[in-house]
């Protein structure tokens, strides 16, 4: 925790990244298991890593994985699971199996709201933390731009017992004015602290520590 702010440092494909963010303070490392982004890694390159890693909460990130793969991710001992969903017919059911198999407590739900849709108020007590992120019709997540930041203010204050985490496009350029805008307690960094796709900056993770340490 930094400044009072939960950290997740997310898309990490190397152990030294991983380590670079324990050090300046995250509370969790995210890993992402779906085939289309470029920050995916293998289930190989996870468990060859893994005793390398450092002792935090870890995050499997996937987008509306099956039995085969959560089993495999459970296998590897993930502590949470964020998965990504769009809004459609079927994802009442998905979400709903989903908390089931995998307990609220460890789902993090992470739905595609286009803009002409709305968020399912129903399944919020299908996971106890939610995330918020950019919209782009060809991706989920690491889209590099920013969220809607008065939805999310919006949201979170409704329903203030379920953990609201900010995503898109978040760095150290802008993560204190996001903060203070939305109220959020725990934000998502991905693109915003990389020197490519997957490739961490640790002077942009050591920029965010000092971004959010003016919150104590």
């Amino acid at each position: 925790m930094i400044g009072g702010i939960e950290v997740k440092v997310c898309g990490l494909t190397r152990s030294e990244d991983a380590e670079a963010a324990a050090l300046v303070g995250a509370d969790f490392l995210g890993f992402i298991f779906y085939p289309k982004s470029p920050r995916k890694i293998s289930l190989d390159q996870f468990e060859a890593f893994l005793p390398q890693l450092p002792d935090l909460p870890k995050v499997a990130v996937t987008v509306s994985p099956d039995e085969a793969l959560l089993d495999s991710l459970e296998g590897l001992g993930f502590d949470y699971f964020q998965i990504h969903y769009s809004l459609d017919f079927e994802a009442q059911d998905r979400t709903r199996d989903w908390s089931e198999r995998l307990s609220p407590s460890r789902l993090w739900l992470a739905p595609k709201i286009g803009p002409n849709e709305s968020f399912d108020e129903s399944s919020l007590d299908r996971a106890e933390t939610w995330l918020l992120d950019a919209y782009r019709k060809d991706l989920f997540g690491g889209t590099g731009e920013t969220s809607d930041w008065e939805a999310f203010r919006e949201m979170s204050g409704r329903f203030p017992d379920k953990r609201w985490t900010l995503a898109g496009g978040l760095g150290p350029d802008n993560l204190a004015d996001a903060v203070r805008r939305t109220g959020a307690g725990r934000v998502d960094l991905n693109s915003g602290v990389e020197i490519s796709p997957g490739i961490k900056d640790r002077n942009k993770l050591f920029q965010v520590k000092v971004a959010l340490e003016k919150f104590d």
